[in-house]
C-alpha cells in the first residue's frame, strides 16, 4: 500500500489481497530455487513483504525501498527477514518487484536505467506492473502522485532497453468498466477539490471474501491469457524480465 493511503485498519481491501496472491505466484515461478535476496522498490507500509516472506526459501530476506519513509519508519519494529531503507539498497538483489511504481516517477526512463537495473543481479529476476490505460487517468491518478497510465507498448519500451521480457500480460479485467465509467462521469462533472485516496476497507468479512475470491478468479484469466499469448485488456499491465547482459 502506497504510503500516502495508510491507514490503520483491520481488513486489505480484496483488490490489495487478490493483487497479492496474483504477484506471490509470479515470484515463485519465475525466481530461481536460490532465489534469497529480494528488494521491493517502492514498498509502502510493508504489507506485501510480509505476506510474501513465507513463501521464499529458509533464510531470505526483503529489503523494502521507499524513499518517503519517515524516521518513525525506519525505526519500526519488523518481522525477522524484512528491513527498511529510504535510500536506494547499495546491493543488488536475486528477485526485485516494482509494483505500481514507476508512474510515480517524473523521468521513469532514467529510474529504470540508473536506479532499477543496478538492484537486479545478472542472473535475477524483476517483476513490474503498472496501471494501464492512459484515457483513464483522472483526477484520482493526480491525487495519488501518478505522472501517466501506460499501455503494453510503452511498458514494452520502457523496459527492453535494460531487460528482456520473459512474460507479460494485464490484469484486473473486470474493474475496467467501473473505471472507465468512472473516468467519462468527470470529464462531463469535473471533480470539486481533491479526491480522497483513502482506501480503507468497512465491509464485512463475507462480502470482502466474495470480492478476493472474484478479484482472485480475475487474475487467474490474466496469468492464464498471459501464457497463450492472448490479448487480454486489464485495469493493470505487469511484465517479468531478466537483466540484459551488460557485456
Amino acid at each position: 500500500m502506497d504510503l500516502r493511503e495508510r491507514r490503520a485498519q483491520q481488513l486489505r481491501h480484496p483488490w490489495e489481497v487478490a493483487r497479492f496472491r496474483f504477484f506471490r505466484r509470479l515470484v515463485v515461478e519465475h525466481a530461481s530455487a536460490e532465489a534469497s535476496s529480494v528488494i521491493d522498490v517502492g514498498a509502502g507500509d510493508g504489507w506485501f513483504a510480509a505476506q510474501l516472506l513465507p513463501s521464499l526459501g529458509d533464510g531470505a530476506t526483503i529489503q523494502c525501498w521507499d524513499a518517503h519513509y519517515s524516521a518513525a519508519d525506519l525505526a519500526e519494529s519488523l518481522p525477522s527477514g524484512i528491513s527498511r531503507t529510504a535510500e536506494s539498497p547499495p546491493h543488488a538483489a536475486q528477485v526485485v518487484v516494482a509494483l505500481d511504481v514507476l508512474e510515480h516517477v517524473l523521468d521513469d526512463h532514467e529510474f529504470v536505467g540508473q536506479q532499477v537495473r543496478p538492484l537486479v543481479a545478472d542472473h535475477g529476476v524483476l517483476v513490474v506492473s503498472v496501471p494501464a490505460h492512459p484515457r483513464l487517468f483522472t483526477s484520482h491518478d493526480t491525487a495519488l502522485g501518478h505522472y501517466r497510465r501506460h499501455t503494453t507498448r510503452t511498458l514494452r519500451a520502457l523496459l527492453e532497453p535494460h531487460f528482456v521480457i520473459t512474460l507479460h500480460g494485464s490484469l484486473f479485467s473486470s474493474l475496467l468498466l467501473p473505471r472507465a465509467a468512472s473516468a467519462i462521469i468527470e470529464k462531463v462533472r469535473p471533480p470539486r477539490g481533491t479526491p480522497s485516496v483513502d482506501s480503507e476497507w468497512h465491509h464485512g468479512r463475507l462480502l470482502t471474501s466474495a470480492i478476493t475470491a472474484v478479484l482472485t478468479v480475475d487474475a487467474w484469466l490474466g496469468r492464464w491469457c498471459a501464457r497463450l499469448r492472448l490479448p487480454l485488456p486489464g485495469l493493470s499491465v505487469w511484465a517479468v524480465c531478466t537483466p540484459r547482459s551488460s557485456a
